[in-house]
């Protein structure tokens, strides 16, 4: 209604407006009365200019994703990783709702990838090759791989960078582009996650605010007048590795990350403590193979003895944790991360395994930044492909807080959300699951065909022979076999949760200087199908610590811990739990000759579990 005199307008301070339009300030008074008394008579693309809109703490599609103003720029780098003399330059694209040229400052969704020109046809390492020994390196090839093709183990997502854009553009935000350094129209070379790739990526965030030059096509400078420089980066796998890389270094303005399927420490992604291991369905993909796969500049040269130094220090000799891989783990400066994060990881993500969410989500907490953890039962892929409306309801709302700045008490929910094996959907306190307890489980004998798994230790020593033609899912589902050593349970009485992450603490002695040593956890069904559950790798050379390479002595028994893939999973009623122990895995490690021989002490070897409830459930379990 309008107010007129005599209708007790003197109560109101704001003569021209209901007494509740009073009630609101500021941006949300402007907000608010444009909403109510202004949207509902213009056009769609009119709407657009009044700013952006908040329902249920969610910012609304008010804005025409067509209507926008698009640029091409190069932002300079303080990096000179081509080493020609002069700072690199990164390819920058930006999409903005219009209404920035009439005024509106808008916050950025920004993604970075290698991808965003292809890649080249590059051959893969041999991994048929014998193990290091201290004093005799040995890697004799057995036979060629020069046909094994990469095709990108870290997957460019182009399809998903499109959905997002009309998605964010909708709501209000800009959304920029930026190619790595060494790929597409960027100089520098690419460098597989070091120091360099990191500062081209978070240059970006720093022309957004103010702190970086750029220059477009024709040399002009070019400025983010229309930004309010609150920065939030998201990506999948590579894409979602870099903004993990940039939160790291504590950038300002950088308020959000999204990484998806991402690592956080490159060491985790080619090697498990000591042996050198390959992402799934890519082996002997490595750093040098990566790099030179998304070496997309024009210049085709000058990158290639920055390649070559990758190739020599990355090591696929002993496998070490070195300098090299320290100046590529992110968890190193987990302290300096300001930037909120929504962290979104496949439990059957066998190519970024489920070690890097863990361990990142793990630091994060413990130096109490903002965090949330979204699992889901698919394997390296975008949490989107899921077709989950609760999925963007979560993107949308952790941006609106955290760059928008929308307060919508999104910290205050629970930090997991869980897709179970039924694919329905579970929402919990916290990652892994309140309530969780290490147990540890024991062996005995009969492992050639099936041992026991259970609460009271064996005795004995059993064998096996590795054999690294064969494959861990056809040994697995061998009744008998000398290649494996394979220990159950009793079918469970009840659902039993596995949430987190596991370590098998084996006593083993080996009959050569060098073996690969692999621990499997798998579901065995009532009829006799199997399921790998997870898995883990490790070089007994380096059962000290990664960095250090220790010789075995052939015939002595070793304490060997193998850490195992962390996972939450459910084994449910009438189920077996099955611990097996290999040598080789086919499609993870390296693979030399069958042969070595590993013999393992039942009485001092264990499996310790993480179990939700801890030892009461798997007393009611078995």
């Amino acid at each position: 209604m309008s107010c007129s005199q005599g209708e007790g307008c003197r109560a109101n301070p704001c003569p021209r407006l209901p007494h509740w339009g009073c009630l609101v300030r500021g941006a949300r008074r402007v907000a608010l009365l444009t909403a109510v008394l202004v949207l509902p008579f213009l056009p769609t693309t009119a709407q657009a200019a009044e700013g952006p809109v908040f329902k249920d703490g969610e910012a609304q599609p008010v804005f025409d994703p067509k209507d926008v103003v698009k640029e091409s720029l190069w932002v300079r780098a303080p990096v000179d990783s081509d080493r020609d003399g002069k700072d690199d330059e990164v390819y920058t694209e930006v999409v903005r709702p219009r209404a920035t040229e009439r005024g509106l400052k808008v916050p950025v969704v920004y993604m970075v990838s290698p991808y965003f020109s292809g890649g080249n046809d590059v051959a893969n390492h041999n991994v048929d090759v014998e193990l290091y020994v201290p004093d005799k390196r040995n890697g004799r090839l057995l036979k060629s791989s020069s046909d094994e093709r990469i095709t990108a183990a870290l997957g460019p997502n182009p399809i998903t960078s499109a959905r997002y854009e009309a998605y964010f553009i909708a709501r209000g935000y800009a959304v920029v582009y930026a190619e790595s350094l060494g790929t597409g129209k960027s100089t520098g070379c690419p460098t597989t996650g070091d120091v360099n790739e990191t500062i081209g990526a978070r240059v970006v965030v720093d022309w957004l605010n103010g702190r970086a030059s750029a220059r477009t096509a024709t040399g002009e400078a070019i400025k983010a007048t229309w930004s309010t420089g609150k920065t939030g980066m998201m990506g999948v796998s590579y894409n979602g590795t870099l903004p993990n890389a940039v939160a790291s270094t504590g950038v300002r303005g950088l308020e959000a990350i999204v990484p998806i399927a991402a690592i956080s420490s490159w060491y985790d992604y080619y090697r498990a403590d000591g042996a050198v291991v390959a992402p799934g369905t890519f082996q002997g993909e490595d750093a040098d193979v990566l790099a030179e796969y998304v070496y997309t500049r024009a210049d085709k040269e000058i990158c290639k003895p920055i390649i070559a130094e990758i190739a020599k220090d990355q090591d696929r000799i002993t496998g070490d944790y070195s300098r090299f891989w320290d100046k590529r783990n992110y968890l190193n400066d987990v302290r300096k991360v300001r930037a909120a994060v929504l962290a979104v990881h496949g439990l059957n993500d066998w190519n970024v395994k489920m070690t890097h969410v863990e361990q990142w989500y793990s630091a994060l907490k413990k130096v109490g930044v903002p965090q949330k953890i979204w699992l889901h039962q698919s394997g390296h892929t975008d949490a989107d492909t899921l077709r989950s409306v609760e999925w963007r309801r979560t993107l949308n709302r952790w941006f609106t807080q955290y760059l928008w700045g929308h307060r919508n008490g999104i910290e205050k929910e629970p930090k997991a959300t869980l897709q179970r094996e039924d694919k329905t959907w579970v929402d919990e306190k916290d990652w892994p699951a309140p309530g969780t307890s290490d147990v540890r489980l024991r062996l005995s004998a009969g492992g050639s065909a099936k041992g026991g798994l259970g609460i009271r230790p064996g005795h004995g020593v059993e064998k096996l022979t590795d054999d690294a033609t064969k494959t861990a899912e056809s040994l697995i589902d061998q009744a008998t076999s000398p290649n494996r050593l394979s220990y159950t349970s009793e079918p469970t009485q009840k659902p039993l949760r596995l949430s987190g992450k596991s370590t098998a603490h084996l006593r083993i002695a080996f009959d050569r200087p060098a073996a690969n040593v692999t621990t499997l956890l798998v579901d065995r069904a009532p009829d006799g199908k199997s399921h790998v559950i997870t898995r883990g790798s490790t070089d007994p050379q380096n059962r000290e610590r990664p960095n250090k390479t220790s010789p075995i002595k052939p015939g002595k028994f070793y304490d060997v811990d193998v850490p195992i893939v962390p996972d939450d999973y459910i084994l449910q009623t009438g189920h077996r739990l099955e611990f097996v122990l290999i040598s080789s895995d086919y499609d993870y490690t390296l693979r030399p000759k069958p042969g070595a021989g590993l013999s393992l002490d039942l009485a001092r070897t264990s499996v310790e579990l993480p179990v939700v409830g801890g030892w009461r459930a798997v007393f009611q379990a078995f």
